[in-house]
């Protein structure tokens, strides 16, 4: 493998570091990639002695604008900006706040749209298979950089939940708390089901190209829009849909007997579909998806996975939400029944919610009031004022 050199197609706001210049990043694949860049995002500041930096780690379709007033290109808050900043749940003004986009996203970091040196192409789909471990040995490099041996909490929903796991499993002795939210230790056969349901709707798009499409001058809108309509009815809960939209018609007095967009949830998702292609890479899409289908913290262990966490100190708190079926309560408790068996310190708490995976990305007093309580009992246990 080639040593890319980072190139973003496009200037966004924020901090943006080289990595793997000398001492290259293995991959899962067994390739040696680097230099590569990660971009990244922080709040708040370091102590002296570097204890209070939390690294909040972003779902499939997050980024690294955690907390920012404005996001660059959605023009939106945050994503996470009702937990994220001064005086909140993770406070700015006591913590230090780390936020990257993942290695292979499409904000920054090197991916399948960044120029390959070799051809001075996009790499498309010439780019090395990642998984969650690659995602988060990047990171490692990013707070090695920071001269952070250990960071204080490591926080995450979805994949951002099972970035925190990686970082638990393979670097105990760097996390002093974790709190993997809505999330499992493996991505089930349905969800899998569902991530390729959308990788075909992307490569069915004839302006998919082969993955060549930036070269081409064109974009499989239409794949990567039916794509995340189909995965964003997976974040919801039959409750909400029904609370939300009901069978309300969209701006008319009677059905239309056609195939246009009657109902207000039909329009609801095409406009989640066509919003998210404004944002997002087709082909990076196609990488993380199929990041968190590999992912099982068991598989290397002969599907013990207590074994994943022996001999941890590390504090954990696994949040889950009573609607969520994509990633379940049941999912949630075989993860704290393992860190049971680990002898490892950990609470387990289901929020009674019908919003949904959602839930954690929404106002939901009992959640925030648990993860705060966490949090602020982590903070005394390590000394943090």
């Amino acid at each position: 493998m080639s040593n890319p050199a980072p190139h973003s197609r496009r200037a966004l706001p924020g901090h943006q570091i080289v990595l793997g210049d000398h001492d290259k990043l293995r991959l899962d694949s067994g390739i040696e990639f680097g230099p590569f860049t990660l971009a990244y995002q922080t709040y708040g500041k370091l102590n002296a002695d570097k204890s209070n930096a939390i690294l909040v780690c972003h779902a499939l379709t997050g980024d690294q604008y955690v907390a920012d007033d404005v996001h660059p290109i959605t023009g939106k808050e945050g994503w996470w900006r009702a937990i994220v900043g001064p005086g909140k749940i993770i406070d700015t003004e006591k913590y230090f706040i780390i936020c990257t986009n993942v290695i292979g996203g499409c904000l920054g970091s090197t991916g399948p749209k960044e120029t390959n040196p070799e051809t001075g192409k996009p790499w498309g789909l010439d780019f090395p298979v990642i998984t969650i471990g690659d995602m988060v040995r990047a990171q490692t490099m990013l707070i090695d950089h920071f001269g952070i041996d250990s960071l204080f909490a490591v926080i995450g929903g979805s994949m951002g939940g099972m970035q925190v796991l990686e970082w638990c499993k393979s670097y105990p002795a760097r996390v002093f708390a974790a709190a993997p939210i809505a999330t499992s230790y493996r991505h089930s056969a349905q969800n899998i089901a569902f991530h390729e349901v959308g990788r075909q709707a992307v490569m069915a798009d004839p302006d998919w190209c082969g993955g060549n499409y930036l070269l081409e001058g064109k974009k499989p809108a239409r794949g990567l829009a039916v794509a995340r309509m189909t995965a964003h009815i997976t974040y919801l809960s039959e409750p909400a849909l029904h609370r939300k939209f009901g069978r309300k018609l969209q701006n008319r007095g009677g059905i239309t007997y056609s195939f246009d967009h009657d109902f207000q949830v039909e329009s609801y998702l095409r406009h989640q579909g066509k919003s998210f292609v404004d944002r997002f890479d087709a082909n990076s899409y196609l990488y993380i998806t199929r990041a968190m289908d590999y992912f099982d913290l068991s598989v290397e262990f002969d599907g013990r996975l207590a074994e994943a966490f022996r001999g941890s100190n590390t504090r954990f708190c696994v949040i889950s939400f009573s609607s969520d079926w994509c990633f379940t309560t049941a999912e949630s408790r075989r993860l704290a029944h393992a860190l049971n068996a680990a002898s490892c310190n950990v609470s387990c708490v289901e929020i009674e919610s019908d919003k949904g995976h959602d839930a954690f990305l929404l106002d939901e007093p009992d959640f925030h009031m648990v993860l705060s309580g966490f949090i602020e009992g982590a903070a005394e246990a390590r000394g943090l004022k």
